[in-house]
């Protein structure tokens, strides 16, 4: 995990800002979000594993099952993270398993994997893209 400096960083905006500011750049809401804090990832690679670019961010107000515009989230310090992944399916699994026909994938070998060099400008850049969405998400206020 390599964590990186950010004008978002401790902003407060409504989770419809951020969803509209984000998704259009390729940002997605990450599926282990819950009622009080999320995440929204851009993948920047798959090669050997997963690399992210990675904004978090904590509910301030309203929560993340309601409609958008009434949650309000404060953006804490991005960071760029890899997971690292055996291919292939899982050995374990037990057949009759109903979970088994969602989660078939073998776990993380490396769920802190060290970050490839050759996408830390990458993450930068599309942090700074983020930024910019975002901070002009706020001039429309």
């Amino acid at each position: 995990m390599i964590p990186l400096s950010s004008a978002i960083t401790e902003q407060q905006f409504t989770l419809e800002e951020v969803e509209q500011g984000l998704t259009p750049i390729g940002f997605k809401l990450s599926d282990n979000w819950d009622y009080e804090h999320g995440y929204f990832d851009y993948k920047i690679d798959d090669h050997v594993g997963y690399q992210f670019l990675r904004l978090p961010f904590v509910v301030i107000s309203g929560s993340l099952d309601s409609p958008s515009d009434y949650a309000t989230v404060q953006m804490k310090e991005p960071f760029l993270l890899s997971h690292k992944y055996n291919p292939g399916l899982d050995d374990n699994v037990k057949e009759g398993n109903f979970r088994a026909i969602f989660d078939q994938f073998q776990e993380p070998v490396d769920k802190d994997a060290s970050f490839p060099e050759e996408h830390i400008g990458t993450g930068r850049e599309i942090l700074a893209q983020a930024e910019q969405q975002l901070l002009a998400q706020r001039g429309k206020e």
